[in-house]
Parts: C-alpha cells; structure tokens; sequence
C-alpha cells in the first residue's frame, strides 16, 4: 500500500502521466496545436520541478519494483529536460504540416513517462513493462510522418527489431529466474553467489546483454539506426537518441550482480581448466 511519502517520491512520474492524460483530454474537446504543445511544456516543467520535491525522501524503495534514489531522480532530470526540449521542437517542426499534431505530444509524454520509471526499476517485471510503453510510443513517433515513404519504412523497421529485442530480454530473464527464483536485481546477486546453475544464469545475462545491445544500437546490433534516425521526424530522432540515457542509467543497477556472475564464471572456467589438465596428464589418457 503506498503512503503520502511514496506518492511524493513517485511525483514526477506522476506528474507526467497526468499530463500525457489532460492533453489527451484537451485533443478530445478541441483540438489546438498551441493548447497541445503548451499543456505538455507546462506538465514537463512541473515533473521538473517534482523532482526537488522527491530529493530529501531519497533513497525510497517503493515496492520491490522501484527504487527512488538520488542517481535515478537525476537521470529523471535530464529525461525530462530532453523531453521539454523535444516538444519545444516539435511544435516548430509541425506547425506548418496538414497532420494531426497533437497526438505526438501524448506519444512523446507517454515515452518520456517509461523512461523515468525505467530508470528507477530494481525488478525485471516493472523493467519489462514500462520498457514495453517506451517501445510502443516510439513505433508510432517514429512513423508519425505516414506520408513519408522513409518514415513508414523505419516504423516497421523498429518494430520488428525491438519486438526482436524484447524476445531475447524475455528469454533471458526467464533463465535467469529459473535459475535464481527471482526476478529482483539485488535478490539475484545474493542467490547467485550461493549454489545457482551457471548452465542458466549465463545464457540468461547473455540474452539480456544482447536485447539491451539492440536497444542501445552498440556494435553489433547497430544497423537500424541509420534507418531509423533517417525516416523519423527531426525531433523524435533527437529523443529516441537521448532515451539511451535510461538505458545507460538501468545498466548501471544491474552490475551488483557481475561480480556474483564473473566469480561464478571463474570458478566454472578454472575447474573445467584443471580438469583438462588432469586429464591430459594422465597416463590413462595416452
């Protein structure tokens, strides 16, 4: 059950959505490019502000899905202020187009809201699922321009390659709980230092490694972006850009857990090793 100190921790993201739903409301009763554009700057500047509200509450772990700390309300700083940007952007960038406008700054608020809860998640479920509201608001920024030929063709383009992405995250945190028995980042560290099956838990860190490796757009899995950033509208190329910050921050969680997976590792590594050795010296073996 969350209490008032809670709610105050959790303000920016509240914040956010709140705004993503009074804009959608606004677009309902009458639509206005201005109106759009300005509830959304107003609604950002104020998740700002929130966040020196949630300071003196930090470190507040709210449930076992999130962690409210110091490092993740300044990572939400810097979201937000990449966000206040974007939309200050787009409204230029879209102000002379016959499309519908004000739908983009919902998608950009709902994004802006599952980085900031992506990069307080200290468990792989609230992980899984506001990565899932960021990648699905970025399929249709990205392709917002739908008479463009370029920007249809990277819409689909990274909706095929993060579904991929989400396919391996999925695969690999299943591993791993199969291995560990649960799905916490702190609790998996503690668990796999213990008696784990490295046969599970390394492929698992693989498959994460990898799905966050296409999220990132590092080597190898760089070769959407040239399509991507080329087809998207000038704005959402620059955010998409900017949400690596949520992953960079997310990643920083997640190596309590590899020095329990590099000793575990070195210990397999070394026994195999020895055991080869033994046996190549061995008069049995010749």
């Amino acid at each position: 059950m969350l209490n008032a100190r809670d709610i105050i921790a959790l303000l920016p993201i509240l914040v956010i959505s709140a705004t993503a739903v009074l804009v959608m409301m606004g677009i309902a009763w009458k639509r206005n490019h201005i109106l759009a554009a300005g509830l959304s700057f107003v609604g950002l500047a104020g998740a700002f502000l929130s966040i020196f509200a949630a300071v003196p509450l930090a470190p507040r772990q709210v449930t076992s899905l999130l962690l409210v700390d110091r490092f993740a309300l300044f990572y939400m700083g810097l979201i937000i202020a990449s966000a206040s940007v974007v939309a200050a952007l787009s409204y230029d960038y879209f102000k002379n187009r016959d499309e519908h406008r004000e739908e983009l700054y919902v998608l950009l608020l709902i994004a802006t809201a599952g980085c900031a809860v992506l990069v307080a998640s200290t468990h792989f479920v609230s992980f899984l699922l506001r990565l899932e509201i960021l990648s699905v608001s970025l399929y249709a920024l990205i392709a917002y321009l739908k008479d463009r030929n370029q920007a249809l063709e990277a819409g689909i383009k990274y909706l095929i390659l993060a579904s991929a992405s989400a396919a391996f995250l999925l695969f690999g945190m299943a591993l791993i709980y199969a291995d560990v028995g649960t799905m916490e980042f702190s609790r998996i560290r503690e668990i796999s230092l213990g008696g784990s099956s490295f046969a599970l838990l390394a492929p698992g860190v693989g498959l994460i490694v990898t799905g966050i490796g296409f999220k990132l757009g590092v080597v190898p899995f760089h070769l959407w972006t040239p399509d991507v950033y080329e087809g998207a509208p000038a704005p959402v190329a620059a955010f998409v850009a900017t949400t690596a910050c949520s992953w960079y921050s997310l990643s920083s969680r997640l190596p309590p857990c590899a020095p329990a997976i590099c000793s575990r590792f070195n210990r397999e590594i070394l026994s195999e090793f020895s055991l080869t050795l033994r046996l190549l010296t061995s008069d049995t073996f010749w």
